[in-house]
C-alpha cells in the first residue's frame, strides 16, 4: 500500500530536483520558470502523497521520499561532473574574482545563527498553526528546525548575492514569528 506512493514521491523528487538543478546550472542568467516548476513539482508531490495516504503519515513519507529523489539527482550529477573532469584536456580556469575572507565570515553568519533564527521562526509558526494536541505541535515544530536550518544553510552558502540572502532570511524570520503571534501561544 505504501510502496507505490513512496515510488511516486521519489520520482517527483527526481523530477523537481532535476528542474531546479537545470535552473541553477547557468549562473549567468536567472531561470524563474524552471525554479517555479521545480518547487511546484516537489510541493505537488508532497501534497498528493499526503492526500493519498493521510496527511500525517503521507506527508512524512512524501518529504522523506522526495528528499531521497533529490539526493539521487545530486549523486548522479556529482558522478557526471567527476567523469567530465577526467575527460577535460585543459587546465581549470581561475575564478572570476578572488575569494575574500569577509565574504566567508558573512556567509557563515548568514548560514549559521541567522539561518537558525529563520528555522526557529518557521518551526514556531508551524507549532502554532498545526492542529492537534500541544505536545504533538511542539514535536512537529522541533522536528522542523533541523530541516529548515539545513535548507537555509544550503541556500545561503550557494547564493553569491549576500544581500538577497540576508533579505530573505530576515523576511522569513519576521514573517514566521508574526504569523505565530497571530495564532497565539503554543
Amino acid at each position: 500500500m505504501i510502496a507505490l506512493p513512496a515510488l511516486l514521491a521519489i520520482a517527483g523528487g527526481i523530477a523537481g530536483a532535476t528542474l531546479l538543478r537545470r535552473a541553477w546550472a547557468d549562473r549567468q542568467r536567472e531561470r524563474p520558470d524552471l525554479i517555479a516548476a521545480g518547487w511546484a513539482v516537489i510541493g505537488g508531490t508532497i501534497l498528493a502523497d499526503a492526500a493519498w495516504i493521510g496527511w500525517i503519515r503521507g506527508g512524512a513519507l512524501a518529504v522523506v521520499a522526495v528528499g531521497i529523489g533529490a539526493l539521487i539527482v545530486l549523486i548522479r550529477g556529482r558522478t557526471v561532473k567527476a567523469t567530465r573532469a577526467t575527460r577535460a584536456t585543459t587546465a581549470p580556469s581561475e575564478p572570476d574574482e578572488p575569494s575574500r575572507a569577509w565574504r566567508g565570515v558573512l556567509k557563515t553568519i548568514l548560514a549559521g545563527p541567522l539561518g537558525l533564527a529563520a528555522a526557529v521562526a518557521i518551526a514556531y509558526c508551524a507549532a502554532a498553526w498545526v492542529p492537534g494536541a500541544p505536545p504533538t505541535r511542539v514535536l512537529i515544530g522541533g522536528l522542523t528546525i533541523p530541516i529548515v536550518w539545513a535548507l537555509a544553510m544550503i541556500w545561503t552558502l550557494a547564493d553569491p548575492r549576500l544581500m538577497r540572502s540576508l533579505a530573505m532570511i530576515v523576511t522569513t524570520t519576521l514573517t514566521g514569528f508574526a504569523l505565530a503571534a497571530l495564532q497565539g501561544p503554543v
